[in-house]
């Protein structure tokens, strides 16, 4: 027998890889499961997407290895995108690094910056790989907390008022997940501004300000941010190609040269004909977004319409792809709830607490589902049997 490594022993199966085992058993066996569980679109891209992705099947160097760096027509693709889109200048030389996934990014930043014992500032409720991939590189995770009352932003005062000496890094995520809260200007000001005075590189991960949420913003555009901040973003919300795997990290030069070191010995560049998918979706016109948000309103309304049939509560108008609901009052825990949503409708969403300890009390709806899927579940539930009630009768 050939033992595990021991850095192993600080993470599990992520989640939704164990837990969909469970509702693929579900389905294999007969179960109508509908899974409000995932944020993976289920909407196509945008259609010049496609056909970019064919065209460079056509090219000479198509099937060839890939520059580490990207093609230098998709880096000036991600900076014209952050100028037009975020009013936020990059050199596409030097502050543009296309990645396999943002996902990816946050393990190469992870590895770039933090030695053992180091500590990563991590949200909580927040995104989980943020934690296992900090474990998984040598660091140590620091959850901070994030409540409903703060609107799910952190208090920087009393957070500086304790031993921060070891911390490294800081991942933040807005607008954020899973709570679909915003954070403004002077917000990120403010975290600029404590980022600097404790000496942390500050990364905000970005993939859903285009979804439901007005006029995107980035942290860099916020005066201060150069040097102290990096920002993760990606093509898999926004486009609908979660499949695809196109991210990108963006900041000052020295810290992406940094970043490289670790990406081009972990990868071999991507794909030709991805790449030119994704120049064709970074020039999307305004059409592409505000159709986008047109099919997530009247899904938004529905999973709203269904929270509220099971006696949950949530914030209106939030941004992203997900509904964050507090479950009623007298509810069993999360996950317990979750799997009794599962057993009683054959519905699956995501408990709070895979999010953080801040989690519980709440689930997660996922927008990824179209609205008939969701008026199916609503159906099954019924107006006249709030979750509480539902308890008794499973």
């Amino acid at each position: 027998m050939i033992a595990e490594a021991k850095r192993l022993d600080t993470v599990k199966e992520y989640y939704f890889s164990r837990k969909l085992k469970e509702v693929r058993e579900r389905v294999a066996n007969g179960r109508p499961v509908i899974n409000l569980g995932i944020g993976s679109p289920d909407l196509a891209p945008p259609k010049g997407v496609t056909d970019a992705l064919k065209d460079g099947l056509e090219h000479p160097g198509a099937h060839q290895y890939q520059s580490y760096q990207g093609l230098p027509e998709l880096r000036q693709s991600i900076t014209e995108f952050y100028a037009s889109h975020y009013g936020t200048k990059l050199d596409p030389g030097t502050e543009v690094l296309p990645l396999m996934g943002s996902k990816e990014g946050i393990m190469h930043i992870s590895m770039a910056f933090l030695n053992p014992g180091d500590e990563a500032l991590i949200p909580d409720p927040g995104y989980p790989t943020y934690s296992s991939v900090t474990a998984l590189s040598g660091g140590v995770p620091r959850k901070y907390i994030l409540s409903a009352e703060m609107d799910w932003f952190p208090d920087l005062e009393a957070l500086g008022k304790e031993d921060l000496s070891k911390v490294k890094l800081m991942w933040v995520s807005y607008p954020h997940m899973p709570t679909g809260a915003s954070a403004n200007r002077e917000k990120f000001t403010r975290l600029i501004a404590f980022a600097r005075e404790h000496n942390i590189l500050l990364i905000n991960d970005n993939p859903y300000s285009f979804i439901l949420g007005g006029e995107p913003l980035s942290i860099l555009s916020v005066p201060g941010a150069a040097g102290v901040a990096l920002e993760l973003n990606s093509l898999s919300k926004t486009f609908n190609m979660a499949g695809w795997r196109v991210g990108m990290l963006v900041g000052e030069g020295h810290l992406l040269k940094s970043v490289l070191k670790v990406k081009s010995n972990m990868d071999s560049g991507m794909f030709y004909g991805v790449q030119q998918g994704a120049i064709a979706a970074l020039r999307c016109d305004a059409s592409w977004y505000e159709s986008q948000d047109e099919i997530y309103r009247l899904r938004r309304r529905a999973v709203q319409e269904l929270a509220t049939a099971l006696g949950c509560t949530y914030e209106a108008d939030t941004t992203g792809l997900f509904v964050w609901a507090r479950l009623p009052e007298g509810s069993p825990d999360s996950e317990t709830s979750i799997d009794l949503l599962l057993e009683q409708y054959d519905m699956f969403v995501a408990p709070g607490t895979i999010f953080g300890h801040q989690g519980e009390g709440y689930i997660r709806f996922s927008l990824c589902v179209p609205e008939e899927k969701i008026r199916e579940a609503l159906r099954r539930v019924g107006s006249d049997l709030p979750f509480s009630k539902s308890i008794e009768k499973a």
